[in-house]
């Protein structure tokens, strides 16, 4: 009989996975993560871990399994929330959740139940795996979820073969009501409960106060850039290359104080993301106000009116060799070689039309249509037929 960890999360989707896990005939074992320990930054009657570790521990009771709970903050410390602050320092904006499974979930918490002699690790997300033989050899594909709004896919956009191999999505093939409606039959104390948001596992932080900690206030001023600005009109040379051009496109506007008119104060450009509306507190615009570009240097934020300021769109971005990973390694480009995609830069985002160029120093994804806020430190995941061939971060 196949043993296999399940990472219980309190959550109706994860608790559906060991039931249905237990079903198939699995010896199951319920664990449930527990990766913080500040009280101080949670909203704390919203979603602590002690609630949802009890629900878990319910579930775990009701299906007749065994349960423990592992302590991980300190690797959620290092790994995590340190990265966090690192690139919120730089001006980057981090994707916490993506790092969560590649970092914690399928490394530390695969490697504990790896040594509870566990023959897979699952979870409760909506993907599917697949599995070809290629040249003789086992290759795992994953694939976006049935449910297409709940596809979480791009999650997992990290994970390697070897993680691949062990891991099992349960509920990958089912849609958000039937795995309620599964959970209802069961019995399952979660049936009901509402989808927790906010970083993974930590219960609802609030994002600005958990970063105020560490990243000290700045006052600094808010600049708005106006829709005619000289960059945005100006005619694009003629390129000798396709890569020449590819670079063109993918550079990102520059601001000076100058190009626009300060227009309010903020309290440190670090606090803010490209593509935010809300907290700048601008009155008198005829539309709202989007960040366009933060400077943590000179700690301004560059603003445009409307959501389809020229400033917010472009349509290549670019990603450094040490920061592409592919799924399929077998489908890995060589320098000059070109593949079409569907891409997208956030998750729940439509999935694109993109092509991937790999060069000599990374690899661009040109989109056939401009995207908007694309954000370095964010990452981009690309497709082929439901499958999630690899991504990278945005540099």
């Amino acid at each position: 009989m196949k043993r296999v960890v399940v990472g219980l999360s309190g959550g109706v989707d994860s608790s559906v996975t060991a039931h249905l896990l237990k079903e198939q005939g699995f010896e199951v074992i319920g664990l449930f993560m527990k990766n913080w320990h500040d009280d101080s930054v949670t909203i704390s009657n919203e979603c602590p871990w002690l609630e949802d570790s009890n629900d878990a521990m319910i579930v775990a009771e009701k299906l007749g399994i065994p349960f423990q709970v592992v302590d991980l903050s300190e690797q959620y410390k290092e790994r995590i929330v340190d990265y966090m602050f690192a690139e919120y320092e730089k001006g980057r904006t981090p994707n916490p959740d993506i790092l969560c499974n590649r970092e914690i979930k399928f490394d530390v918490f695969m490697d504990i139940a790896l040594k509870l002699g566990a023959d897979y690790v699952a979870t409760g997300h909506y993907c599917r795996k697949g599995e070809e033989i290629i040249n003789g050899k086992p290759v795992y594909k994953l694939l976006a979820g049935k449910d297409n709004n709940k596809d979480q896919s791009y999650f997992l956009c990290q994970l390697s073969q070897e993680q691949l191999a062990k891991a099992l999505f349960p509920i990958g093939e089912l849609t958000k009501p039937e795995v309620r409606e599964i959970a209802k039959k069961a019995d399952l104390i979660t049936a009901e409960k509402k989808d927790s948001q906010g970083l993974c596992f930590i219960g609802k932080v609030r994002l600005p106060e958990f970063l105020q900690q560490k990243l000290q206030p700045k006052d600094g001023e808010i600049v708005t850039i106006p829709s005619d600005f000289s960059q945005y009109t100006k005619s694009i040379p003629k390129f000798e290359n396709k890569e020449a051009e590819l670079n063109y496109f993918a550079t990102k506007y520059s601001y000076q104080k100058e190009d626009g008119k300060v227009v309010g104060k903020h309290n440190g450009a670090h606090y803010f993301t490209k593509g935010q509306r809300k907290g700048l507190n601008v009155g008198g615009t005829k539309e709202a106000l989007y960040v366009i570009e933060t400077d943590v240097n000179s700690n301004i934020i560059f603003t445009g009116e409307g959501k389809n300021h020229a400033g917010l769109y472009r349509d290549v971005l670019f990603v450094a060799n040490e920061e592409i990973h592919w799924i399929r390694e077998d489908l890995t480009l060589q320098v000059g070689e070109t593949l079409s995609v569907e891409a997208r830069i956030r998750y729940r985002q439509a999935l694109e039309k993109a092509t991937l160029y790999k060069v000599a120093t990374g690899l661009y994804v040109e989109f056939e249509n401009k995207q908007s806020a694309i954000q370095e430190g964010q990452f981009v995941a690309w497709y082929k037929n439901e499958e999630l061939l690899g991504s990278g971060v945005i540099s």
